[in-house]
């Protein structure tokens, strides 16, 4: 009895500091480093209805690749890519978060702990293109680049040998998924810009490329009050993009 009440103790103690510690850090995905970066895209051959993958061409970005829930090195985890599309393509700012993810066709829309940054993240679930199209998008390992390896501090170093790349993949329903592109990554920004990042996969998107679904949606009040919680500006006030995202499930 005593040890599970000292269990449930620990426990509440380690929620209250987790707490605490996401008034300055993120409460989720709170450990990673953020890059400057390109998205190289050569599309999917055919048409899909999203600009960003319709139009070949190459954009700035600004990465991020984090660890889901600041478990040691060493320790698998829910590992996180957060890629921000800069330029007239995405309008504003196109935002695109992916999370490992398993490979088959239902296993693709669950997060799954990984030990390695070298492997799939997936958008756990679908996007719809303008033409209403639904597509699954994931990035995975370039196989002729630098291996990312086991650490945030060896995906720093790959970057900084001018090795560290994702291909930027997509699928339609239970197909395949197909190389679209590539994610070149560049300098590491610092630990400030990395802090005040504040992505939003529901608001910073463009209409022709955006999440859907009531769960995405649901997230959508979580994604600004966490931000504005450990003091990061949120994205701008969008309920169009909101409802657009829970009624295109």
């Amino acid at each position: 009895m005593r040890i599970g009440r000292a269990l449930v103790a620990a426990g509440v103690v380690a929620a209250g500091v987790r707490v605490a510690h996401s008034r300055t850090r993120r409460f989720l995905h709170p450990d990673g480093r953020s890059f400057t970066g390109e998205l190289e895209v050569w599309g999917l051959g055919a048409p899909t209805g999203a600009a960003l993958l319709d139009r070949p061409g190459r954009h700035p970005v600004t990465l991020r690749i984090s660890r889901g829930a600041g478990t040691p090195p060493g320790y698998p985890d829910v590992l996180g890519v957060a890629v921000r599309v800069h330029g007239p393509v995405a309008g504003r700012r196109h935002d695109l978060l992916f999370s490992t993810a398993g490979r088959g066709r239902w296993t693709r829309h669950l997060p799954a702990p990984r030990f390695e940054f070298d492997t799939l993240y997936g958008s756990l679930l679908p996007y719809r293109t303008g033409t209403g199209r639904k597509l699954y998008l994931a990035v995975q390992p370039d196989l002729y680049a630098r291996a990312l390896g086991r650490t945030l501090e060896s995906v720093v170093a790959a970057a900084r040998h001018d090795g560290a790349r994702l291909m930027l993949t997509a699928a339609t329903g239970s197909g395949p998924l197909r190389p679209a592109g590539r994610i070149h990554f560049g300098q590491v920004l610092p630990a400030g810009i990395d802090a005040a990042l504040a992505f939003d996969p529901v608001r910073n998107v463009p209409a022709d490329l955006h999440p859907t679904g009531l769960i995405h949606a649901s997230r959508a009040p979580a994604y600004r009050l966490g931000q504005r919680w450990r003091g990061a500006r949120p994205a701008e006030p969008d309920q169009a993009a909101v409802a657009r995202t829970a009624t295109h499930g």
